[in-house]
């Protein structure tokens, strides 16, 4: 075990240990070159001389470090410093999906099909570079606190065109493939049935195969049908669980034929959730369940006592009677004369099979295209081939154009959009000319030419009424901001002394009461700071405070910042730290931070709910600006500050340091680059306050294509 403060590959100090496997601890160290925090997966010391581990970990490395994409964790460097080896990979603040799961039960349909849909994306990424994780499972899966949802360790992925994977190397058998289970060859299809099973526990809270031993387990996933996840959660749309039954298919023909395909069902049952659009194929000899005999099963529980892994065992038990035994026997070569010939005798039957639906299939070829001749179908020798236009036609069913809905009722809407394979989601109202409750603006231009299952952002018109700005005076802070926000207002907040208000109370707002506005005006409350107490207060004990009744006793300093942070000992909403030391003195113009404890929703770190039905960027050409004004932030004392862009890109969020520890004269003028073909985002602002940042205000911004 490393200790504090030591250093690796002379720029990783480690700070202090946050996870063990089988084969390697992680610890948290700071990189002192880029100074930022990462996490180093360090070889454990009695597998530093075994140059097969030593192999292995190196295999990972280079695996895992050609693979970058916003749902895997990314690998940043690998080495070895005198004997330790380690790999230096990007430091996730969250928890795992097994976690998430355990606090919440089990998740939403909305929330397990996002997740699953992000987890899959990483995926696909690993397939196309020939890598197979082999070990899907919530606990290798994570949701950080910014609520990305990121694939990790690929400790045993190794390229696809290794044949095998051997039992040592399998992952938790809970999550297994039937083939893993085996011993035998493995590809992307097991991530594909370790996936379904993944989903299955977000939707149910549980594991389709419990047992008291790994064997049993084992078995289960090879001879048992799982219950229906529907039994343990009724409210389960029927769409969902027919993509976790086709993931799960023992037969590897059965389940989906790639990640693409999970994630198009997956986004498909999103807006059509009782559709029945999921196709499995027929059931063959091959897809059925194993049954193990007796003698089966005496042979798995020796094996055990004989320290063999139970899935070789079952490997040698089943290669008599396996159809595709070629694929599973290259380790096991004490096969007898009798099972080979057995073997042979159905390879010669499983070719007489072949060799008859070939020459049926032949004979129905001559017949079809000597009909299609006849009746003019098929052009063979002149023009463009039926065969040609049917993948045109084919191509071309793969998008569908967008619809003009402004001025549609949402019923109408959604009738419109159902016909076409797209679907809608709903994302506030607006003022505008439409009627009011019609639909005011679409986020995707009509005319645009779109994939099938993509979602549609739209608003609702709330009409061009005038409202009353109502009066608040009196009212505490948070009842007026409160008020005002739920009648559509934007709010600012100032303060003054007062005599005559109590602290924290509004004494007046700007424009007055009684003055007609718009929905999404501006209305400033004057929030009321108590009597004059000099240049120098008390500071009051707010410990174990809500935020409002904390902000109350407060009001007498000019500014007041709210941080967010869990805290396992604190009430939840309860105030557990303040920056200014109770019953000490200070200017009121001072700056004073609490931290409130936010756990019970999890779900809200932001959750990956959404993520999976983002409109799809339709133009990625040319470069995207924002050249917006910054106005000052409330409370801004000079200081030095940090502004980070927030974007959603294809389903995950992603975020770029603007401007970082320098000070900057307001009103700003932003010269943001964003990600090609994304319109909004979300601004950041923090200020350095003593040794950290705090954050005083957050603003969403939109983004134009610069010619």
């Amino acid at each position: 075990m490393l200790k504090t403060g030591m250093i690796i590959g002379e720029r990783y100090e480690v700070v202090g240990r946050i996870g063990t496997g089988g084969m390697a601890d992680v610890y948290k160290a700071k990189d002192h070159k880029l100074n930022r925090f990462v996490a180093v997966k360090v070889l454990k010391a009695e597998f530093r001389e075994d140059t097969t581990f030593i192999n292995k970990f190196r295999t990972e490395a280079q695996s895992a470090a050609g693979l970058t994409h916003p749902n895997i964790v990314n690998v940043f460097d690998v080495g070895d410093d005198e004997g330790i080896y380690y790999i230096v990979m990007e430091l996730i603040e969250g928890i795992t999906l097994k976690e998430y799961i355990s606090k919440k039960g089990k998740l939403s349909v909305k929330e397990a099909t996002s997740i699953a849909i992000q987890v899959s994306m990483g995926l696909e990424e690993a397939h196309k570079h020939g890598i197979v994780h082999r070990d899907v499972k919530p606990q290798n899966i994570i949701i950080s606190t910014d609520g990305k949802v990121k694939v990790a360790d690929f400790g045993i992925a190794r390229a696809t065109s290794s044949n095998t994977i051997s039992s040592n190397a399998m992952g938790s058998v809970h999550y297994s493939s039937p083939e893993q289970v085996r011993g035998g060859y493995s590809n992307e299809k097991s991530d594909i049935y370790s996936l379904g099973i993944t989903l299955y526990e977000m939707v149910t809270g549980r594991v389709p195969f419990e047992g008291d031993t790994t064997v049993s387990i084992a078995i289960k996933h090879l001879q048992e049908e799982m219950v229906p996840p529907s039994e343990y959660a009724p409210e389960l749309p029927f769409s969902l669980e027919q993509i976790i039954f086709k993931c799960t298919q023992k037969s590897i023909d059965r389940r989906y034929a790639n990640m693409e395909e999970v994630i198009a069902d997956l986004k498909h049952s999103l807006i059509d959730p009782d559709g029945d659009f999921v196709t499995l194929a027929p059931l063959t000899n091959e897809g059925k369940t194993q049954v193990l005999s007796d003698a089966d099963l005496g042979e798995i529980k020796q094996s055990i006592a004989q320290g063999r892994p139970a899935a070789e065992s079952y490997s040698r038990v089943q290669k008599a009677e396996e159809e595709d035994e070629e694929l599973y026997d290259e380790d096991y070569d004490d096969e007898d004369e009798e099972d080979s010939k057995r073997g042979i005798n159905r390879s010669l039957e499983k070719a007489m099979t072949i060799g008859a639906l070939i020459i049926g299939a032949v004979i129905l070829i001559v017949l079809i295209v000597l009909i299609g001749r006849a009746a003019g179908i098929i052009n063979i020798g002149g023009g463009e081939s039926s065969t040609q236009q049917e993948e045109e036609t084919n191509t071309d069913s793969d998008m569908v154009e967008v619809p003009d809905l402004v001025g549609k009722t949402e019923d109408e809407a959604t009738e419109i959009v159902r016909e076409l394979g797209i679907g809608l989601k709903y994302s506030g109202e607006e003022e505008s000319e439409q009627p009011q409750g019609t639909i005011s603006s679409q986020e995707i231009e009509p005319g645009t030419q779109v994939e099938l299952y993509t979602t549609i952002n739209y608003k609702l018109s709330k009409g061009t009424q005038q409202l009353s700005i109502p009066d608040v005076v009196g009212r505490t802070e948070s009842d007026a901001h409160q008020i005002l926000v739920d009648m559509g207002f934007n709010v600012t907040t100032s303060k003054e002394y007062s005599y005559e208000v109590e602290a924290g109370s509004v004494i007046s707002t700007s424009p007055e009461a009684g003055t007609q506005a718009k929905s999404g005006d501006t209305v400033n409350l004057v929030i009321s700071r108590g009597e004059d107490q000099g240049d120098s207060v008390e500071v009051p004990d707010v410990i174990g405070m809500t935020e409002e009744e904390a902000r109350r006793e407060l009001a007498k300093f000019s500014n007041v910042v709210t941080e967010y942070q869990p805290n396992a000992e604190a009430a939840e909403g309860e105030v557990y730290a303040q920056s200014l030391e109770a019953y000490s003195w200070t200017s009121p113009d001072t700056t004073i931070t609490i931290t409130v404890n936010k756990t019970a929703e999890v779900s809200a770190t932001p959750a990956p709910t959404d993520t999976a039905v983002q409109t799809p960027v339709t133009d990625t050409s040319g470069t995207w600006k924002c050249t917006q004004k910054l106005d000052t932030p409330t409370g801004y004392q000079g200081g030095a500050v940090r502004l980070e862009l927030v974007q959603t890109v294809n389903g995950a969020s992603m975020a770029t340091t603007v401007v970082d520890g320098k000070a900057i004269e307001f009103p700003y003028q932003l010269d943001i680059v964003g990600s090609p073909g994304v319109t909004e985002g979300t601004l950041y602002l923090s200020e350095m306050v003593g040794d950290s940042y705090v954050e005083l205000g957050h603003y969403p911004i939109t983004f134009e294509k610069v010619e």
